[in-house]
């Protein structure tokens, strides 16, 4: 069988956690910042998590890893 070959773009995306979830920074966040609230801005610092019902998608894309 010949190696999978790993997306790049997931690689730079996605982390996976100890317990086995995908954590992603969130996007919106770099330019054109004066019309979005504070609260918005705010809520965009915390990373996010991949919902369980996507999760198989990310692992074909991420075969290895760990």
């Amino acid at each position: 069988m010949p190696k999978v070959k790993t997306h790049s773009g997931a690689k730079k995306r996605f982390t996976r956690t100890a317990t086995g979830k995908f954590k992603f920074g969130r996007v919106f966040k770099r330019h054109l910042l004066t019309g979005r609230t504070k609260k918005r801005k705010r809520q965009l610092r915390n990373a996010g998590y991949v919902p369980s019902a996507h999760h198989h998608q990310i692992e074909v894309l991420l075969p290895y890893k760990d």
